[in-house]
């Protein structure tokens, strides 16, 4: 018996009509040129055909007795024609490239429940985009799989299944499985099956015990403590101000209870450019992730309520999964970051995630070997139902201060294209949940040549998501003004390093013409210019 884990569950006793708690994506594909007929009958085709590989797809929840303890996963056949259904778009998605069309389509389907009588997930093929610029046809895929099922890293293991590197697909080998198909499980079998887990649930809490609470109390003594100053700190806003991940978070527009409609919007930028902006800056991708939201909040806010004094606090998703695990369950904790929004400077505000970001890792490394994933179950169902139904009936949400403002969640995927039943995706979008009192979550993939952003809103606290979108894409020129170099003289080694480029360049003008010379001198000076230190000056707008 394959009993879900306690982190798997709580995704189930935690779901409600305002909270669904499914995960997935919303994907552009463009089909092959001359295709014929309907993408979703070959998509139900290409589906069969991988699904004995994907064990997540053909698998349901048994549940037990009295939902005394967590249910079991139980063998199941999926009706395809159930799981990956067709979506008319609207007319007017024909005109112009559709986007308000699609992204308005996962806003009306991300509410709906899925079905806990099949298996957890559901394609919807939206039908009706205008062509692409090149003439192809263009189809909308939005993909949900219950958090029950899934985290994100494994569902980048299911999308290494189903999705291909040509579009002509490959041969898999495919071999019939020699496991007995296990479709129902009798009551005293999930008894025994609950009762063995409890015992060695509560054997290893037993014996982790000493060392997991020497460890948490080490791990939090040091979160409590560590401030880490601003390196290179000036007098003025923020002076002496330390970083700190613990702590309320002040109140915003999504520090609220939510309803029960979503609101959906999407921007991709290009992934080459922020990661060369990440290295001259000496910060990771994800700190520019993160950068940019706060950039983009603050030009959101200072239109819809004002700008805290205080610092927006992000819950951040962090993986627990050992490296080559491809499961598909949730290792996964949360951990918060705080995001500098109350720093006018891009530069200064820039400095202070970094510093907030190596705080939440040097806390995190002590204690990441010790945070559960699983644990005892026995009445938890009951315990989680009512503690959610408490809180959101008594809007505690809106009562109780809160240790963050949104979820920012950033997951690596593929570095090139990648294809699906013959047909090239263009975008991958991520959705996500939205909670009481987290009424925002920007969850952000790498894909190909661009980071997608997908962010999902309460309707009712956030109706205009696409605002925000629109502020990202101008963070991101923001950014591209710090990473630009003043145009100041050289020094003299790149002056001299300048003109052995422009001799080599002319050397060459025979051989292969000026304009390759051209680029050639242009190219050798940018490397030199970058090699020599001291000569990119940041500049520090204010956003």
């Amino acid at each position: 018996m394959q009993q879900l884990s306690s982190l798997d569950a709580s995704f189930l006793y935690l779901e409600s009509a305002e909270m669904p708690m499914h995960v997935g994506a919303l994907h552009v594909f463009e089909l092959p040129a001359g295709f014929r007929g309907k993408f979703v009958v070959h998509l139900r085709r290409h589906i069969a055909a991988r699904m004995p590989l994907a064990p997540v797809l053909r698998r349901r929840l048994w549940w037990m007795p009295l939902n005394l303890a967590n249910p079991a996963w139980v063998d199941a056949e999926p009706d395809l024609a159930e799981h990956i259904v067709e979506f008319r778009l609207p007319a007017s998605a024909r005109s112009g490239d559709g986007m308000a069309e699609v992204e308005a389509a996962v806003g009306q389907l991300h509410p709906v429940l899925l079905d806990r009588s099949r298996p957890l997930w559901k394609f919807h093929v939206l039908e009706g985009l205008a062509p692409g610029t090149n003439g192809r046809k263009r189809v909308g895929l939005y993909s949900q799989f219950h958090h029950a099922a899934v985290d994100g890293q494994a569902a980048v293991a299911l999308g290494q299944v189903i999705l291909d590197l040509a579009p002509t697909g490959r041969d898999l080998a495919i071999q019939p499985s020699k496991r007995e198909r296990v479709t129902r499980l009798g009551i005293s079998a999930m008894l025994r099956g609950a009762l063995a887990n409890e015992a060695a649930q509560v054997a290893g809490i037993v014996k982790s015990l000493p060392a997991t609470l020497g460890t948490l109390g080490g791990a939090l003594g040091q979160a409590l403590r560590g401030s880490r100053l601003l390196k290179g700190e000036r007098a003025g806003e923020g002076a002496g101000t330390p970083v700190r991940n613990l702590g309320l978070a002040p109140r915003t527009i999504f520090n609220v209870n939510v309803s029960a409609s979503r609101a959906f919007a999407c921007v991709s930028l290009p992934l080459a450019e922020l990661k060369a902006i990440a290295r001259a800056h000496q910060a990771t991708l994800n700190d520019l992730v993160l950068l940019l939201c706060s950039t983009a909040l603050r030009r959101y806010l200072a239109s819809h309520g004002g700008v805290p004094r205080k610092s927006l606090i992000a819950a951040v998703p962090v993986s627990l999964r050992a490296k080559g695990d491809t499961a598909s369950n949730n290792q996964a904790s949360i951990s918060l970051v705080s995001l500098g929004t109350h720093l006018s400077d891009l530069g200064r505000r820039l400095d202070h995630v970094k510093a907030a970001t190596a705080a939440m890792k040097s806390t995190l490394g002590s204690v990441k070997s010790v945070l559960p994933t699983d644990f005892p179950s026995i009445g938890v169902p009951w315990l989680l139902a009512a503690a959610r139904s408490l809180y959101g009936r008594a809007r505690l949400a809106e009562r109780v201060p809160q240790v963050a403002n949104l979820a920012i969640s950033n997951l690596p995927g593929p570095t090139v294209p990648l294809y699906m039943a013959g047909a090239r995706m263009l975008s991958n979008c991520p959705t996500s949940i939205v909670t009481h009192g987290l009424a925002l979550n920007i969850t952000v993939q790498s894909y190909d040549q661009a980071m997608d952003f997908g962010l999902m809103a309460d309707a009712q606290a956030m109706p205009d998501p696409r605002a925000l979108a629109d502020a990202l894409r101008v963070a991101m020129d923001d950014l591209r003004s710090l990473a630009e170099p003043d145009p100041a003289p050289m020094p003299g080694l790149a002056q001299a390093g300048q003109a052995l480029a422009r001799q080599v360049g002319q050397r060459v003008v025979g051989a292969v013409g000026a304009a390759v010379a051209g680029a050639i001198t242009a190219t050798l000076t940018d490397a030199l210019k970058g090699a020599v230190a001291g000569s990119r000056k940041r500049r520090t707008p204010k956003a």
